[in-house]
């Protein structure tokens, strides 16, 4: 019996999530004992915590949609080259879990990922056909290493990552499915979405356990990549709404720190989010705000899909762009009932 793609999403979807909590409560024990983050000067935890469940994460997301490609849609061809690519970078991200690495050899091994799916796109998907074609693809690397570390950088705490990749890659699936796009983006954006909602127990304030850089890397790799698929399909406004709070916040940041001066590659506490916790908000008041933005998010992106015109896109990035805005000038102030 051949099942029609939303509700092969919505198995799949469901799958993960069943795969991946049952995976994080069998490596547990591991984790405990051999990849324990210690709270440093970026943490907003003040006790060691187990982190590597992006282990579970990874491999749920990566077997259940590899699966359900190979078996629910033949016609589809399964991605090896971009499942390859993430669990190389969730190696790195492993090994710098344990025993950090220098910042140069992580970079050069996280470009090599990135770039091998990028260097892998036919020269007929282009965004700017205007451009070289090796042009565009040089950018395209630089910015899928940025999209990589950003999901890094932004995953300092409890429960944001997931207030951040679940209705994102919810609704690349509700895009998906609305413009009948090729089933292989569909079904990694639900595995994805459901490793990450049966990791959420597990995270909720106080976390029992983190991602670690074993999850956040390759995460943001397959993000990244469903991201770019929807942007050859023609929608690059809604690509960009999407991740438009991470996108913002950390680039940000990174701009103000090199203005600064400072060394951004080190462990620090400058982001909007984390100076929000500074300032008078809680854990839960910063997860809840960032997840609400991202709803509207969605509903700008799915909104410019379906009315498909520039003057709609242009309007909904107005939008997008004001009230990531609005949230950011907050959680840069000091809360009024702390002033």
């Amino acid at each position: 019996m051949t099942l029609s793609p939303g509700l092969l999403a919505l198995v799949v979807l469901t799958t993960a999530s069943l795969c991946c909590a049952a995976l994080i409560v069998a490596t547990m024990p591991l984790l405990r004992r051999y990849a324990l983050a210690r709270p440093n000067a970026r943490s907003s935890h003040r006790t060691p915590t187990p982190q590597g469940a992006g282990i579970a994460v990874v491999c749920a997301t990566l077997a259940v949609a590899g699966s359900a490609i190979a078996v629910g849609t033949p016609s589809t061809q399964l991605p090896l080259l971009l499942f390859f690519s993430t669990v190389v970078i969730a190696v790195v991200g492993a090994i710098d879990d344990i025993r950090p690495l220098p910042v140069l050899p992580r970079l050069v091994l996280q470009a090599f990922s990135v770039g091998a799916v990028v260097f892998a796109l036919p020269d007929q998907l282009q965004l700017v056909p205007l451009l070289p074609v090796v042009v565009e693809r040089i950018v395209l690397l630089v910015a899928g290493l940025w999209f990589v570390n950003l999901v890094n950088f932004m995953d300092g705490l409890d429960l944001i990552t997931v207030a951040e990749i679940v209705p994102v890659s919810l609704t690349l699936v509700a895009i998906g499915l609305l413009l009948d796009s090729p089933s292989t983006g569909i079904l990694v954006a639900a595995a994805l979405a459901g490793s990450m909602l049966g990791f959420a127990p597990f995270n909720r304030p106080v976390a029992k356990v983190f991602l670690g850089d074993v999850g956040s890397l390759p995460i943001g790799l397959l993000l990244g990549w469903c991201l770019l698929q929807l942007a050859f399909d023609g929608h690059i406004a809604a690509a960009f709404l999407l991740p438009l709070y991470y996108l913002a916040d950390s680039s940000i940041t990174l701009l103000r720190r090199l203005v600064r001066r400072e060394a951004f590659w080190r462990a620090h506490r400058s982001h909007f989010y984390q100076r929000a916790t500074d300032n008078g908000y809680s854990v839960i008041d910063v997860v809840v705000r960032v997840f609400l933005t991202n709803l509207a998010l969605a509903a700008l992106a799915i909104a410019s899909v379906v009315l498909s015109s520039p003057a709609a896109d242009a309007v909904a990035l107005v939008c997008g762009v004001g009230l990531v805005a609005v949230l950011l000038t907050r959680f840069a102030r000091p809360r009024r009932s702390q002033s």
